[in-house]
């Protein structure tokens, strides 16, 4: 009779109702309700907050989904009943707008779904403030969310997270903001590194710790010194309210280095460091954390002739240097490396004495000279006007080429400008001293030669001396080109007719070579009678000799 009454009463029953059961069994991963009439239906246990709360004989409401699955048994559901009595309830209690404590039962396309008595949908984008990767880590966790949206039709609830979290860091800054001053200490957690610095966590809003406040150092990036989520002491350096802007400074939290800077490192003093960057100029060496200074690349070495740093040092390396000089201000010191030894241009002078005759080898030409080396880092210079006596020198090539071994003699020294002058010529005794136990003015002389001009040919004769044969004094016969006529190297008698003692150079013609006295005298009156009519003012010998040829035309 008892079986027909269950019977019976399990008959009336309906789906999507919520009916009473009775607990019968609880197992690990579900729970057995019987409804009536030895129907049992399975419920997860993912339904239940706590099974440890629950108990066999214990009675729940359950919402009947199914009279029979295919197995012929109830198809029930603790949530849903609970949903299905708390909706009304939830309108009540949790209106938009309110907050509602809730759990996270699941993981939904587009975000999560979570019972705050009834099942709620909680977008991905609303779960913080930034958007999350793995939805997953949320499952199973219980927070408070704020109530966005109901929809009443369709019995929708709508969640948001992030706006709590917003409206409470939105308190958090007006507070921070009233209570921040510059000078103080905070602790914050590094937010986000970017190139130009990084942003700082305050607990209520974010502060800017730029790149140059993080170290009284060197670093070329932030990420040197800090690392994302890491704690750390910031010092508030400026507070723009209006804008609610904080600027921070890391360094500012230790002493400033350079502050006694004066005493820890003395003009002269020998420090210890290690070379953190080269550049064109020089190199700059780190001789304490936050202090740097510079080697300029004179002052290097006394001797070696170093073009760019890399050629004496490489980064890493650690090496002495000398103070040179302290500029506080714009935290700047001058170091020399030189300094470490004594400087050899402080013997040039004894060593190389003016007068004294030296040898070396020509290492670079100018235009204006040669340098000779005379020891290792070295260099004397030669002038192109102290090459020769009889030879005008253009340019020192003329004379010299690179890598020669030449005597010269020491003219002058300046020590202090590092210079040393040489003399070629000084070698020997000047010819034009006596140039008239040489030559005199009818002389007949055989030379070669040596260059070809416009106006003339040079003949380079004995001892060096060079004479000018202007080109009315080649021929009887008008020369348009010279070089029709004469060709360096070709050997030539001309008849000595001018001696210019100021350009140290003779007047040579090489159609009076074969004059007659008679002939010789003519000429030389001519050219006495344009010496008279010059008025006194000197002629270059090249006027001197046009004006003749043409009178004599």
């Amino acid at each position: 009779m008892q079986e027909l009454l269950a019977q019976s009463s399990f008959d009336k029953l309906k789906e999507g109702q919520i009916v009473p059961g009775t607990i019968t069994e609880i197992r690990q991963n579900e729970v057995v309700v019987d409804i009536g009439g030895k129907s049992e239906g399975i419920i997860p246990a993912g339904e239940f907050i706590d099974l440890g709360e629950l108990q066999i004989g214990s009675q729940i409401d359950v919402f009947l989904e199914k009279l029979e699955d295919k197995n012929g048994n109830p198809v029930l559901s603790f949530d849903k009943a609970e949903q299905k009595k708390n909706w009304d309830n939830i309108l009540t209690k949790f209106p938009e707008g309110s907050v509602a404590a809730g759990r996270v039962r699941a993981k939904v396309k587009g975000g999560l779904i979570v019972s705050i008595g009834v099942d709620s949908f909680l977008p991905a984008s609303h779960i913080d403030v930034q958007p999350p990767k793995n939805l997953d880590q949320y499952v199973g966790q219980t927070y408070d969310f704020k109530v966005i949206k109901i929809n009443l039709d369709r019995k929708n609830i709508v969640l948001s997270r992030r706006e709590l979290i917003e409206e409470q860091r939105t308190a958090k800054r007006r507070a921070l903001l009233e209570s921040i001053e510059p000078g103080q200490i905070r602790k914050g957690v590094v937010k986000n590194i970017t190139d130009f610095g990084a942003f700082i966590d305050l607990d209520g809003m974010d502060g800017l710790l730029h790149i140059t406040d993080m170290s009284w150092g060197r670093i070329t990036h932030p990420s040197e010194m800090l690392k994302q989520g890491e704690e750390i002491d910031v010092m508030i350096i400026e507070v723009n309210r209006e804008k609610e802007r904080v600027s921070l400074g890391l360094k500012q939290t230790t002493k400033n280095p350079w502050d006694d800077i004066e005493h820890k490192f003395p003009v002269g003093a020998k420090v210890h460091g290690k070379v953190v960057n080269l550049v064109p100029y020089g190199a700059f060496i780190e001789i304490e954390p936050g202090v740097e200074g510079l080697v300029h690349i004179t002052e290097m070495s006394w001797t070696k002739r170093i073009t760019k740093p890399s050629e004496m040092l490489k980064v890493g390396q650690e090496l002495d240097a000398v103070v040179l000089g302290i500029q506080k201000e714009e935290q700047k010191i001058s170091l020399g490396l030189r300094q470490l030894e004594s400087n050899p241009w402080d013997m040039v002078r004894h060593n190389y004495p003016i007068g004294a005759r030296v040898r070396g080898k020509v290492r670079n030409m100018t235009t204006y000279g040669a340098f000779i080396e005379l020891e290792e880092g070295i260099d004397g210079m030669v002038h192109v006007s102290d090459m020769s006596w009889t030879r005008k020198v253009n340019h020192p090539s003329e004379v010299l080429k690179k890598g020669d071994e030449v005597d010269a003699t020491v003219l002058d020294v300046d020590s202090s400008q590092q210079r040393i002058s040489l003399g070629m010529k000084q070698l020997t005794t000047d010819p034009w001293a006596d140039i008239d136990a040489h030559f005199k003015i009818g002389d007949v002389v055989t030379g070669t030669v040596s260059k070809i001009t416009s106006f003339g040919a040079f003949v380079e004769l004995k001892d060096g001396i060079d004479g000018l044969v202007h080109i009315s004094q080649i021929s009887e016969e008008r020369i348009e080109k010279i070089k029709d006529v004469l060709k360096p190297g070709q050997e030539v008698t001309a008849r000595v007719i001018k001696i210019d003692r100021d350009e140290r150079r003779l007047g040579l013609s090489i159609k009076a070579a074969h004059y007659s006295a008679d002939q010789l005298a003519a000429e030389t009156a001519t050219y006495e009678a344009l010496n008279r009519d010059s008025s006194g003012d000197m002629m270059n010998l090249g006027d001197i000799l046009d004006a003749a040829s043409d009178k004599k035309d």
